[in-house]
């Protein structure tokens, strides 16, 4: 699962959240730190670490940790073993 644990890295450091935070319940807006800016560089640092290219309705419809997981895997990133 190191995909998974990747994706939770990223959302880590593009959230700016402490190295042991629990990612994977996180909901956009539920974090203070998860606003309209951080989303976007959440994206730009998804889209790096994945190398992928998310499109404009899937950067709206990105409102939470599985959610990113979901649209990842459109884009061909696999979190399953």
């Amino acid at each position: 699962m190191i995909e998974l644990q990747r994706l939770r890295d990223v959302f880590r450091t593009a959230l700016d959240l402490p190295a042991g935070a629990v990612v994977d319940e996180l909901h956009y807006q539920d974090n203070e730190k998860w606003d309209s800016l951080a989303h976007m560089s959440l994206i730009a640092a998804l889209e790096d670490e994945f190398s992928v290219m998310i499109d404009t309705e899937d950067v709206i419809n990105m409102s939470s940790f599985a959610e990113a997981m979901r649209i990842l895997g459109k884009y061909g990133v696999d979190f399953h073993e």
